[in-house]
């Protein structure tokens, strides 16, 4: 069963995705430049399972140039 938690995180990231204009071919390239080798199935599941790390929801803010992020 999701926790609203778990969903919250999951609709962040395609929210952010999406106003990036972000497909999940696109994130699965700059988390394997970021070095975090990925394919846009995985990344599909796991999105759609709703459960990864707090360090994988950073990344991928960060890879796609969240404004949610400060960058220095």
């Amino acid at each position: 069963m999701r926790t609203s938690w778990e969903e919250r995180a999951r609709e962040l990231i395609r929210s952010e995705m999406k106003a990036r204009r972000v497909r999940y071919d696109d994130l699965a390239d700059l988390l394997t430049r970021d070095g975090s080798p990925e394919t846009s199935q995985n990344l599909r599941k796991k999105l759609a399972r709703g459960s990864f790390t707090a360090a994988f929801l950073l990344q991928v803010l960060w890879v796609i140039g969240s404004d949610l992020l400060k960058r220095d």
